[in-house]
């Protein structure tokens, strides 16, 4: 059978290394993000008899994945195994090789042993395209593995004496999601503030209600949750559960936290640049006015809602996130089936300005902002290097090596999305991330077409 190999050296300890595979959230984040991967069941943990059962997601196909482990060996090894027929191939068996290369220095090996699907024809077939997906997975995940312990490295160095408790709202959601399964994979505890009666911490923003006995102690508070503002027109309702739920639910945690006897040390809320309002090609730092519109009113009375963390002395870090990139949602997630089709295009004049970050710098700006005394108030969480909306069409369809010859005017923006199309297709803010920036921040990938490429797993090397 077909045999893949993989080897990296991390300049972390074999320990470090292991445990990050053995803790929840490891496979989510080391997952690629353009497979469409979904974790269905989990039964046990890496050791003999743990089982995982996954969901991919091809367009409209879904199949189940059932794996086993079958081997452990604690710093040294881990094995999964398909179970039967129930995957993609005939058959698959994966060994996680670990090697210590002295106090603080590690290796990872990968054995992949597979048989591809539909007999002959898919050895003629489906052998070279396989070796290929593998060989982009990992590719991926040796980034992702190294980035990822470096932040827990940063977390450790902050606080060496025990691991963090963080209380994080929307932890279900395109960002929630990953920054809990960043943490607990650092050994960290999450807990969920949740309108879930399984939640750790339940809480109802509309109802006033939170249990915020179950606060007490816990190191760091992020508040992500609030109604979308995309998927549809902004109706008079709408427009109102957008700015309710910000408002309502950030000022029932700002003055749970205020109330504390023991209080976080850091509370970030979220926030957005579109506060800024449409400046055209001003460039925007977190020194910059607010602007007009109705997201502008909604970020100023957001940011307001933490007011009273804020003053009982918490402090509070104000995050004003743009598009944040990765093709498992977001706006990158909506925009990649056309593209992909080849019938992508610029939005209106294509001349507004993308505020753009790429997901895992957004993790690490959290990551920072926790760990930093000195940075509090508004931060924008943008890349350093805003573009116009006609520059990232231009690159995404180089990364995907499709044209990009099919424009949407703003005329018909207009007609089918109305004033939610307005503000968030053809409207856009030059943003600066100068506070990140001036407290030493470090993004690893600027650069929109890396981070187009990582997130999309379309290396110059890769097909």
């Amino acid at each position: 059978m077909p045999v893949f190999r993989s080897r990296i050296e991390l300049d972390h300890p074999v320990e470090d290394v292991f445990a990050y595979h053995t803790r929840p959230g490891a496979f989510e984040r080391l997952s690629p993000p353009w497979e469409g991967v979904r974790v269905v069941r989990k039964r046990g943990g890496i050791e003999p008899g743990g089982e995982v059962l996954l969901e991919l997601r091809k367009g409209p196909a879904r199949l189940r994945w059932a794996l086993e482990h079958t081997q452990y060996e604690e710093n040294r090894l881990f094995v999964d195994e398909q179970q039967g027929a129930q995957g993609p191939v005939a058959s698959w068996r994966h060994e996680h090789r670990f090697e210590a290369l002295g106090s603080n220095r590690s290796a990872l090996s990968d054995v992949v042993t597979f048989a591809p699907p539909l007999g002959k024809l898919g050895e003629v077939v489906g052998e070279a395209f396989i070796a290929r997906s593998l060989a982009r997975l990992f590719r991926f995940r040796e980034v992702r593995l190294n980035e990822d312990l470096n932040l827990h490295a940063r977390l450790r160095s902050a606080r060496p004496e025990r691991p963090w408790i963080v209380a994080i709202t929307g932890a279900s959601g395109f960002l929630g999601s990953a920054l809990r399964h960043l943490l607990t994979t650092g050994g960290h505890e999450v807990r969920v503030i949740s309108r879930s009666s399984r939640a750790e911490i339940p809480w109802d923003p509309a109802r006033g209600v939170l249990e915020k006995e179950r606060l007490e102690g816990v190191d760091a508070v992020v508040h992500l949750a609030g109604e979308s503002i995309s998927g549809g027109r902004w109706t008079q309702s709408k427009k109102k559960a957008i700015l309710d739920s910000r408002v309502h639910g950030t000022r029932l945690l700002s003055k749970a936290l205020a109330a504390l006897q023991r209080p976080p040390h850091v509370f970030i809320s979220g926030s957005a640049v579109g506060i800024y309002g449409d400046r055209g090609d001003e460039i925007l730092t977190e020194a910059s006015g607010r602007g007009q519109g109705f997201l502008a009113d909604v970020c100023d009375a957001w940011e307001g809602a933490a007011g009273p963390a804020r003053d009982a002395g918490i402090r509070t870090v104000l995050l004003r996130t743009g598009v944040v990139l990765s093709p498992d949602g977001g706006v990158l997630g909506t925009m990649l089936p056309p593209f992909l089709l080849g019938v992508g295009g610029r939005v209106g004049s294509g001349r507004a300005f993308m505020p753009w970050i790429d997901r895992d710098d957004w993790l690490a700006l959290v990551i920072h902002a926790m760990i930093t005394p000195e940075l509090s108030g508004p931060v924008n969480a943008t890349a350093p290097t805003p573009v116009t909306q006609a520059t990232f069409t231009d690159v995404l369809g180089r990364v995907l090596v499709r044209p990009t010859l099919i424009p949407l005017p703003a005329l018909a923006v207009r007609g089918l999305f109305g004033e939610m199309g307005q503000a968030l297709l053809l409207e856009g803010q030059r943003a600066r991330p100068q506070a990140a920036l001036g407290t030493d921040f470090s993004f690893q990938r600027p650069d929109l077409e890396d981070a187009l490429r990582m997130q999309l797993g379309r290396d110059r090397i890769a097909s």
